[in-house]
């Protein structure tokens, strides 16, 4: 190979040069300036001896040659000789081109960095702040509830880090959360993968991360390259907490962040309330409620008065909270014998409006015996229920629903999805039939049969964009209403969506419960978010095993329009092994945004429960 000849080293010199940006450009025109000033000086002085004279010599024309240099217009007030006044011209037109490039140098080096101002790429210097890395249907959710939960905080931030446009993000935020109060949003452009787009976030003094899917393809693939990359930081981080999309990328997702991070299975999260909606109307919105900050919240309280109490003696021990369970060395107990003895060391578990309201009644109110009925569970029975519509977590939902039943039970799945063919093995309780249909069709959906069966579900065809399921979605549950008042048929109706802004208007079809995953899951992670501690509580809540939530009927626990207290209720639910959270009131259950859901009531209130109020209750099956 020939060696470089010194025009090309020159030239490749000169190339690296200019690539160094603005201040590089800067200098060479500043070197051409003073280059042209030296030249036109010392061509005056040889030239022009008179006039150089006249500008007191060789500072003087320098002065001189400079201001027509910078300033082109000064050159129609020149006299003298004609090689002056010539001199002064090529002086004043290289001027022309030096200043024009200079003001096209700096212009462009102005917005570069206003570009980058404007794409948010400084360090943030926040303290105690919440980090949010990653954008999602989500994030609006996360933001909504954590800036009701710091709403007396006059120092809350919340920085966010996404592969978007500062200015986009924010403009998003405004049309979908509104108003953020006192919370403060910091947003900055980078990529949650990469260690320095990272060290932007000052993670350091951070209070907590939140590590959020994002849309597209292969979502889980970013959550685990971000937790890798948060791993990769040498130092202590805040507590992560990160949302899974699939169930089968939970192994390496853990491995990625290791055992401090805890991490959010949306699929497995959505599929158990979708099944405890379908055999409980009701369900979620009570779980929407818990995960909220604008009811009820979940604390875990230290009181040395419980000692030595047991569980079935503490519940009416607050006036304005509720015990739920139990916080013990061995785990969270939801709901535990009511013998079970409080130790020291147990923590209360409690829902209540705020941490400040969590204080003992002066006395533990009386039950009224009058108003207290007994009533004998029956076994489980069989029965039927239908599936409409299919995507990639019907396969859990069915595992779910086959762990509820009782055996000789059976499922129909009726869709024209091709995942709905696959054949599920190992169901103990379930007999699966599956049945080509197209749910959009009402000719379809009456040739079903719907009056055989006890339960239907209407799951999120992910054939389609989010948007389009949810028309589809809505279009089914409009013929299955009609189709009710028609054919006079009655069997609860849960259905699955993306947006939660089609929530009002899922309301119109009347459906019993409406599940909006990405919701649940944005409210699961601003819970996890302000107190990873309540993990392990609503693990418990959404599992098969132990006690869940039942809205039951008011009947099986108090005389129907009978003048009680939430006391008489919580003692009429303690004698079966129950524990009362609530009530439900029917008149008001298509009435948002509780539904006629009330948590956590004040036990002394006089209360009246009718046909077809529940009473909503932590129960095993």
């Amino acid at each position: 190979m020939s060696r470089a000849t010194f025009r090309e080293r020159l030239r490749y010199w000169f190339d690296n040069t200019m690539s160094r940006g603005t201040t590089a450009l800067i200098g060479w025109l500043a070197l051409i300036s003073l280059s042209l000033i030296v030249l036109v000086t010392a061509a005056s002085l040889w030239l022009t001896p008179r006039e150089a004279a006249e500008h007191h010599g060789a500072a003087g024309m320098l002065w001189t040659t400079l201001m027509r240099t910078l300033s082109p217009g000064k050159v129609a007030t020149d006299t003298g000789s004609a090689p002056f006044v010539a001199l002064m011209f090529i002086a004043s037109l290289g001027g022309i081109f030096i200043v024009s490039a200079l003001v096209g140098v700096l212009a462009n080096g102005l917005m570069g960095r206003f570009e980058k101002l404007r794409k948010g790429r400084s360090r943030i210097i926040e303290t105690g702040h919440i980090v949010v890395l990653g954008w999602s249907e989500q994030v609006f959710t996360i933001i909504s509830e954590l800036v009701q939960a710091h709403a007396s905080d006059r120092k809350s931030v919340i920085a966010i880090l996404a592969d978007k446009d500062k200015l986009a993000m924010e403009d998003e935020i405004r049309r979908f959360v509104g108003d953020t109060g006192r919370t403060r949003l910091v947003c900055r452009t980078g990529r949650p993968s990469e260690p320095t787009d990272l060290d932007l976030m000052n993670l350091g003094s951070a209070r907590s991360v939140v590590v959020l899917s994002p849309q597209g393809e292969n979502p889980d693939a970013h959550v685990i390259k971000t937790l890798l990359a948060l791993a990769r930081r040498d130092g202590d981080h805040p507590p992560v907490v990160a949302a899974v999309a699939e169930s089968s990328n939970m192994a390496a997702a853990r491995l990625a962040g290791g055992p401090d991070v805890h991490l959010v299975d949306s699929d497995d999260t959505a599929s158990r309330l979708i099944v405890q909606s379908s055999r409980q109307s009701g369900v979620s919105v009570v779980c929407m409620d818990l995960l909220d900050f604008t009811g009820g919240e979940i604390y875990l309280r230290s009181d040395p008065h419980f000692t030595g109490m047991t569980y079935g003696s503490a519940l009416p021990a607050y006036q304005t909270a509720t015990v739920i369970g139990l916080r013990r060395a061995d785990g969270i107990a939801l709901n535990p014998p009511m013998d079970t003895v409080i130790s020291a060391s147990d923590e209360i578990i409690v829902i209540a409006q705020d941490d400040s309201v969590i204080h003992l009644a002066d006395g533990m109110p009386g039950a009224r015996e009058e108003a207290i009925v007994s009533y004998e569970r029956t076994g489980p029975s069989p029965e039927r229920t239908l599936v409409l519509n299919w995507n990639g977590r019907g396969r859990q939902i069915v595992r779910y629903l086959d762990a509820y039943v009782a055996p000789g039970s059976m499922l129909d799945i009726a869709s024209d999805h091709p995942g709905a063919t696959v054949v599920l093995d190992g169901l103990k309780n379930l007999t699966v039939n599956v049945k080509e249909c197209d749910t959009s069709d009402r000719y379809a959906l009456e040739s079903l049969g719907l009056g055989l069966y006890q339960h239907v579900i209407v799951l999120s065809d992910d054939r389609y964009d989010p948007g389009h399921a949810d028309i589809r979605t809505l279009t089914t549950l409009l013929h299955l209403r009609d189709m009710q008042t028609t054919l006079h048929e009655r069997y609860s109706i849960v259905s699955e969506m993306h947006d939660e802004h089609n929530r009002g208007l899922a309301e119109v079809t009347e459906a019993d419960d409406i599940v909006i995953s990405d919701t649940v899951i944005g409210l699961l992670l601003a819970q996890l978010a302000e107190n990873r501690h309540l993990a392990e509580v609503f693990g418990c809540l959404f599992d098969s095993r132990g006690s869940e939530i039942y809205p039951r009927p008011a009947e099986r626990y108090v005389r129907p329009g009978a003048p009680v207290d939430f006391a008489s209720v919580i003692e009429s639910a303690r004698r079966r092994g129950e524990t009362a959270i609530g009530y439900r009131l029917a008149d008001r259950q298509n009435e948002a945004p509780h539904f006629g859901v009330v948590l956590n009531p004040d036990k002394s209130r006089p209360l009246r429960l009718g046909p077809g109020d529940s009473v909503i209750v932590l129960a095993e099956r």
